[in-house]
């Protein structure tokens, strides 16, 4: 008996321990001292949990095209606002964010999401904000 409560604390304390690791800091990915504006045209939007993603193809002032990986909330935090069918590919945007710490992985922690075409705008308002 001993030992069966003791596999079954041993496992509860695991499934604690990797529950808490799987949700990262924002500031061990993204440097939130700094900002970035990046414009560009959208590849692809996955909204889904727990983040999702704006993949943004970005013209380098050498000619090269680079993609960005735009990290953004989740489904709950972004409802009301924004929907599967809110951004398209090919949509032109300028986005502000945070820089990720590794520049050659081209991510960015998305704070302010502009798209010139029509004037929709994510970021500038108070309820459009995340805590870090």
């Amino acid at each position: 008996m001993k030992l069966h409560l003791g596999a079954v604390m041993a496992i509860a304390l695991l499934a604690a321990v990797t529950s808490v690791s799987a949700h990262h800091s924002f500031a061990a990915t993204y440097l939130e001292d700094q900002s970035v504006t990046i414009e560009g045209q959208i590849v692809q939007f996955l909204l889904r949990n727990p983040h999702s993603f704006v993949h943004v193809m970005v013209k380098a002032p050498d000619g090269t095209d680079a993609r960005y990986v735009v990290e953004w909330g989740s489904p709950a935090q972004l409802a009301g606002k924004v929907t599967r069918d809110t951004l398209k590919p090919g949509d032109q945007v300028v986005i502000t964010g945070n820089p990720g710490r590794n520049a050659g992985d081209h991510r960015v922690r998305l704070l302010t999401f502009k798209r010139p075409s029509d004037g929709w705008s994510w970021g500038l308002l108070p309820d459009e904000k995340f805590d870090r």
